[in-house]
């Protein structure tokens, strides 16, 4: 008897709150479609654009894309003469072409690596019988 009383003290609470969700008071609830008007319907201005005719020349997409880069960044900037000076003393005319490519390979000697980073570049890939990644 002593533990039905919470119980039916518990279940009386728990159902207490299902009537305001389930049967509560409808007058309550805000309206949200009361709050604000929707705007009316506009048409558009009429820009008088003209349809493309045939047997005119469009532009291709390398055009187009041209267009865009050289509207957006404006082209090479001009460099000044010490910064000329600079690239003609460090040989840019002697650079081979795709340098960036060939600098991470192994077999490149830009630096001398050291005999340890030799090894551990030349290592094979994988797991050993040491350690495993």
């Amino acid at each position: 008897m002593r533990k039905l009383i919470p119980l039916l003290l518990v279940s009386a609470v728990a159902l207490s709150g299902c009537a305001s969700v389930f049967g509560g008071s409808k007058g309550n609830t805000l309206d949200e479609f009361a709050v604000a008007r929707n705007a009316p319907l506009v048409i558009p201005p009429d820009y008088t654009l003209t349809p493309p005719t045939s047997g005119t020349v469009g532009l291709t997409a390398g055009d187009a894309q041209s267009q865009a880069i050289e509207a957006l960044f404006g082209g090479p900037a001009p460099r000044s003469d010490a910064e000329t000076s600079l690239l003609n003393r460090a040989g840019r005319d002697r650079a081979a072409l795709g340098a960036r490519s060939v600098a991470g390979d192994p077999a490149t000697q830009v630096v001398d690596k050291g005999a340890a980073t030799q090894s551990i570049i030349a290592a094979p890939e994988g797991d050993g019988q040491d350690a495993s990644a």
